[in-house]
């Protein structure tokens, strides 16, 4: 006869366990509420029996309810009580088991639930590895507290997947349209600094990267920006290069054609799109987050 536990898997069934469980909770009852030895091996065939009889695999809470009946048909009231508190401590116990081993698993590199939930993140690095613990706390948190009895069934049994659980504990913003043309045509302010309207492209593409580094920090998932909110900056740059250029032919006394002007102002422009561009580029893919995320960044 086989029994189904709770990780869904099936055992055979094992009548000792139930003897142990009634015996656990008989030694936390007055002696006078005590049942004999007797009284519990037939407590446990009766429930042997009815799970012969049930006609198909039992689950543990199953039986558990039967054993609680049981213990109520042979009019013992305080073992019952007792039992189901032992039936409640054990719970506990697994809950908190599980969660340790879960830690205790991603330190060991080995959780490979947490390694396939999320891309963006090395589980070998150490900051993610603690963030990693604390968010199997959260999860614990949340199946056991904050989310509806139906949605922690309906992830357990697998017919939904409950993305992010461990970030459901903290009200955090998940995937965001970054407003990269507020905070750089009118300027932002970044840990507490003020930083000021960039007055080249490439100064803005370096806003840009910071910008992104730290929503990345203060949210879960990833999160979008237009070019179009840098554009601007190109003849910002433009302007700029071309006082430089008028200042330095001034400074060596050079004549020289506007056509010509053009042309070099032009040459150094691009070279610092260039350098902005590489800027995000490196930047964005070597950021890592004081939770161990690489940005998920679509622009």
């Amino acid at each position: 006869m086989k029994i189904i536990k709770r990780s869904g898997s099936e055992v055979v069934f094992d009548i000792t366990k139930i003897v142990n469980a009634i015996k656990g909770a008989n030694s936390d009852v007055a002696e006078d509420d005590r049942l004999s030895e007797e009284q519990i091996l037939a407590a446990a065939h009766r429930v042997e029996e009815q799970c012969e009889s049930a006609g198909h695999a039992v689950s543990v809470e199953e039986i558990q309810d039967m054993v609680e009946n049981e213990i109520m048909a042979l009019g013992n009231f305080a073992l019952a009580r007792a039992y189901i508190i032992y039936r409640y401590v054990q719970s506990l116990k697994r809950v908190a088991n599980t969660t340790d081993d879960k830690i205790l698993s991603l330190i060991e590199c080995n959780n490979e639930e947490v390694k396939q939930e999320n891309s963006n993140k090395n589980p070998t690095v150490n900051s993610v590895q603690r963030d990693y613990m604390a968010g199997e706390v959260s999860k614990d948190l949340a199946m056991r507290i904050l989310l509806p009895a139906d949605v922690v069934k309906a992830h357990e049994e697998g017919i939904i997947h409950f993305h992010d659980s461990d970030y459901f504990a903290q009200h955090m913003h998940n995937c965001d349209l970054v407003n990269l043309d507020d905070m750089l045509q009118n300027g932002t302010v970044i840990s507490g600094t003020l930083i000021e309207r960039p007055h080249s492209f490439s100064t803005a593409c370096n806003i840009a990267t910071q910008i992104i580094a730290q929503v990345a920090s203060c949210q879960y998932g990833g999160q979008s920006i237009s070019l179009t909110h840098l554009a601007p900056f190109v003849e910002v740059s433009r302007q700029k290069i071309r006082r430089q250029v008028l200042s330095e032919i001034n400074t060596l006394g050079l004549e020289t054609t506007s056509d010509k002007v053009n042309e070099v102002v032009e040459d150094r422009l691009r070279d610092e799109i260039r350098r902005g561009v590489q800027t995000i580029q490196y930047q964005v893919v070597t950021l890592m987050t004081t939770n161990g995320q690489a940005p998920f960044v679509t622009v």
